[in-house]
């Protein structure tokens, strides 16, 4: 595990926070205590955190994220440790923490300081420093989980091309640099023609538009087309791409930016034997998460990571970050310096 100094912790200092009345809705940047954290195990002086879907939801009126007000939103978050009540960690220790109720009913990572329970951390792996790990975050783990399980599933670069949807995003944009690092022939689909040159650079081999993906005519089953796909988008553009899938292959589907209803039937699973993979980055099992987060930090860690597909901006940039995700004006992933 990591260990550096710097971790001490202070009685004040600066947070995201969200408020909600009965007459008022506010996001602002403000001073708040440790005793106005939740109880948790470990006090985590953070360094970084990130911008997700889900956390632009939450800080707006009806996204349906946070269930009490005031509230720091923020699911994903790294640092290092001030102090620790247990004994996996100790003062000085770098580490991440994303996922379970961060974010949601627990105070997140938009915040210098954050207090979570032990049995949500993961020790920072080598091979990645704290930015990195916030550039890759959330989205970063859910691509590679949503690798991880295809290639248990057989798929690897021979079987055939694997389509990455959404893939300007930060799933996406993530998803296309894994595989391509990993020999796949990629062929990523966006609505954004502006992004053709961007998706080349991280490894694209094949750009496609959102209506290639998904015509106004879903048949129950196509012609075969890709081996595998990558899809966070869900909805009518999923519907199609099972009925596209290679006998036998895999799509991995973990968002629902496109919808929750899915127009298919069961020709695709019954006829052509393709696996639908259902892929859950918040309760991941601890142990599968840590051999995740290693895989990030070596096979998996995309090409010129910071370069390419992070940008950073500061706690007080963060509202604007925030509206423009919910808008699809973001490209990649926005890290959030914090200390």
């Amino acid at each position: 595990m990591k260990k550096r100094n710097g971790g001490r912790q202070v009685d004040q200092f600066k947070a995201l926070v969200v408020n909600k009345t009965e007459t008022d809705f506010t996001v602002n940047v403000k001073t708040v205590s440790i005793e106005d954290l939740p109880e948790g195990d470990v006090v985590i002086k953070v360094a970084y955190s990130s911008v997700n879907y889900k956390d632009g939801l939450a800080c707006i009126p009806n996204g349906k994220i946070v269930k009490s007000y005031p509230f720091i939103p923020g699911i994903d978050l790294a640092g290092i440790v001030a102090s620790s009540k247990d004994p996996r960690f100790k003062e000085g220790d770098e580490v991440i923490a994303t996922s379970y109720e961060i974010g949601v009913s627990h105070y997140g990572g938009y915040s210098e300081y954050a207090r979570i329970p032990g049995d949500w951390i993961v020790p920072l792996p080598k091979g990645l420093t704290l930015k990195e790990a916030m550039a890759l975050g959330t989205a970063g783990f859910t691509a590679a989980l949503s690798i991880h399980r295809l290639e248990e599933n057989g798929l690897s670069p021979e079987k055939g091309k694997v389509l990455v949807t959404g893939a300007t995003g930060g799933v996406g944009s993530i998803a296309v640099s894994m595989l391509a690092k990993r020999n796949y022939h990629v062929v990523a689909s966006t609505g954004k023609e502006s992004e053709h040159e961007y998706l080349r650079k991280l490894g694209a081999k094949e750009i496609i538009s959102r209506e290639e993906v998904c015509p106004e005519q879903i048949r129950p089953l196509d012609k075969q087309y890709w081996a595998a796909a990558v899809d966070p988008v869900g909805g009518r553009t999923l519907a199609t791409i099972l009925s596209r899938i290679q006998y036998n292959g895999s799509v991995a589907v973990s968002g629902l930016t496109g919808g929750a209803d899915v127009p298919t039937t069961v020709f695709p699973f019954i006829l052509r034997g393709v696996n639908l993979l259902g892929i859950d980055s918040v309760y991941c099992p601890m142990e599968l998460r840590k051999q995740i987060w290693e895989r990030m930090a070596t096979n998996l860690k995309p090409d010129k990571l910071l370069d390419l597909i992070a940008q950073e901006i500061t706690l007080e940039q963060l509202p604007e970050a925030l509206s423009n995700i919910l808008k699809g004006k973001l490209r990649g992933r926005t890290v959030v310096k914090l200390a």
